[in-house]
């Protein structure tokens, strides 16, 4: 994990992460091996789909787990129900910005692992977060986009009870 940059996260966040680590190990890795046993038991591997496929998904399943478990490994959980100050813009606020042609856009700020752009929940460490980091409301920030420079007044922030 690099300090300069903590990989945070919710507690909502994390219990997805270890929900779906334990799905796959719990669940699919087992189910998967199973099948490569059975399959290995019928003869000639080289044309058996079922093993070659199996092996293929043990794979991927093992490669998922492993990044799971990293990423787990490296979450530094925040509960944004603990904030103390919650006049300024941090780690899990949902913030209600205004751009210079009055157009709202309301965003929640969550881990990287919790994005989700269409429902207005971005990264910690997207442009428009860092740019929104310590900000009260009526603060002008300047965010550098993709399209180009923008300024965004706060308009409110809220955190969940």
């Amino acid at each position: 994990m690099n300090p300069a940059h903590p990989n945070y996260i919710t507690p909502e966040g994390f219990a997805k992460l270890r929900a779906e680590y334990d799905q796959l190990l719990g669940v699919e890795r087992p189910r998967v091996v199973e099948i490569v046993s059975w399959a290995a038991g019928n003869g000639d591997r080289s044309e058996n789909g079922d093993y070659l496929y199996g092996r293929k998904r043990m794979r991927e399943i093992d490669g998922q787990l492993r990044r799971l478990s990293r990423k787990m490994k490296d979450a530094k959980v925040v509960d944004p129900r603990q904030q103390p100050d919650k006049d300024k813009v941090y780690f899990g606020a949902t913030v209600t910005i205004a751009d210079d042609d009055d157009q709202h856009r309301t965003v929640t700020i969550l881990g990287n692992d919790e994005t989700d752009a269409s429902a207005g929940r971005i990264g910690w460490g997207s442009p428009i977060a860092r740019a929104l980091r310590g900000a009260a409301i009526g603060d002008l920030r300047r965010v550098i986009l993709p399209a180009g420079e923008k300024e965004y007044e706060v308009i409110a922030i809220r955190y969940p009870d």
